[in-house]
């Protein structure tokens, strides 16, 4: 679940640096002051951290399940297609002049309407995971926030990116999980109930002697 969403944000979304960059403008001033002592510099995947939390993983379990009837109709609107198709090829010489121009006719119409409603549904989908995430984004931001200010970092740079400057950065000084676990704990959303585990195959049965000869 964690990796799907992942990558439903990332392909589903288009998410760029302009959606964290106008998230961090919502966020009040930095203070203009520089701190005493040496910089403290920690990395955070912000998308990760979005995704991963409970709440995110919530969500996003139910924008899918919002979304399964138009899945299962396109579903539906394709097999009939495929079904036409078939006919057509197997049935074709047997099927008068005027039959196969109505079946054709269908096909075009029918490809037509899921090409439009596949579309539609697409893009319906990414707004509704584009407006979820910007939600949780700006509240899992408060807490990258609030943990670098309790923890003395200067600095907090999301490697989410692909196009991320950092080249290296040492696992102690990445706030990912910090960031997960203290957000969970805000938010008091439960974690999802592991995936059931798929049933075993059933055992073949033993294959039968041979019966003795007389």
């Amino acid at each position: 679940m964690k990796r799907t969403f992942a990558l439903a944000l990332l392909l589903a979304t288009g998410l760029s640096s302009t959606t964290l960059i106008a998230t961090a403008q919502t966020a009040p001033a930095a203070s203009s002051a520089a701190p005493a002592g040496p910089a403290k510099i920690a990395v955070v995947a912000f998308q990760v951290a979005v995704a991963q939390t409970n709440e995110g993983q919530r969500n996003f379990a139910d924008v899918q399940k919002k979304f399964e009837p138009k899945q299962a109709q396109l579903k539906a609107l394709n097999d009939d297609i495929e079904s036409l198709k078939k006919q057509l090829q197997t049935q074709g010489d047997k099927l008068s002049p005027a039959e196969q121009t109505a079946k054709t006719k269908k096909i075009d119409e029918e490809t037509k309407t899921l090409q439009r409603d596949a579309e539609d549904a697409r893009n319906d989908y990414q707004t509704a995971i584009g407006d979820m995430y910007n939600t949780l984004a700006s509240k899992v931001y408060e807490v990258v926030e609030s943990y670098a200010k309790e923890q003395g970092y200067t600095l907090v740079i999301d490697v989410s990116q692909q196009q991320s400057p950092v080249l290296y950065a040492a696992e102690s000084t990445n706030i990912t999980q910090a960031v997960i676990a203290g957000y969970n704990a805000k938010s008091g959303v439960p974690a999802p109930p592991p995936a059931a585990p798929s049933a075993p195959a059933a055992p073949k049965p033993a294959a039968k002697a041979p019966a003795p000869k007389p």
